[in-house]
């Protein structure tokens, strides 16, 4: 799972039909799959959010080392 949410994350635009086939073999089904893309948007829209507007979302949280 976490190949292909980097590769969505990354390069979403170079997603094909054939980067579904490993979710599924690990038992993933149709809705699993959508609600993994909908996190990983989710997480990329607030990212971005926080970047564009140069927001700290949490303030009182340590670094993380990132």
């Amino acid at each position: 799972m976490l190949d292909f949410v980097a590769k969505l994350t990354l390069t979403p635009n170079k997603m094909v039909e054939q980067d579904l086939e490993p979710l599924r073999k690990h038992g993933f089904d149709d809705h699993a799959i959508h609600d993994i893309v909908q996190v990983t948007g989710l997480f990329a829209y607030y990212n971005r959010l926080a970047d564009g507007l140069g927001i700290d979302l949490e303030p009182d949280m340590p670094g993380r080392g990132m």
